[in-house]
């Protein structure tokens, strides 16, 4: 693995943390984990959060804008940090981030194009 992207699997730990890749805010009734529990909400590979339904709520949906905006904001600090591609950062959190929700049981997007548990 290049140094680069070792440094930012490294950093992805670090964002966990500090970052908020978990971020809820009062603004919201649901947290992200409750949606995720719940089935409203899953992982992507690209380290972002979508709705699993099409037909989500206002609440859902501004959720995982704030949750997707946290997130990429996070990744944006260390791509500059490491100096690695955002999209590297993205797929390193995305593969740690649908493990978690594997071991959950939440939904994860394929790359086929399907919601699974």
């Amino acid at each position: 693995m290049p140094k680069i992207l070792k440094s930012a699997k490294s950093m992805f730990v670090s964002a966990v943390v500090l970052g908020g890749l978990g971020l809820t805010g009062p603004v919201f009734a649901t947290t992200l984990t409750e949606a995720r529990s719940q089935g409203l909400i899953g992982e992507r590979p690209d380290g972002l959060v979508a709705a699993v339904s099409a037909n989500a709520s206002t609440e859902i949906s501004a959720l995982v804008s704030e949750i997707n905006a946290a997130r990429l904001n996070s990744y944006r600090q260390l791509a500059a940090k490491d100096g690695a591609p955002i999209e590297a950062v993205q797929a390193i959190a995305g593969e740690k981030l649908m493990g978690k929700a594997r071991s959950n049981g939440w939904y994860v997007f394929s790359t086929s194009g399907n919601w699974s548990r």
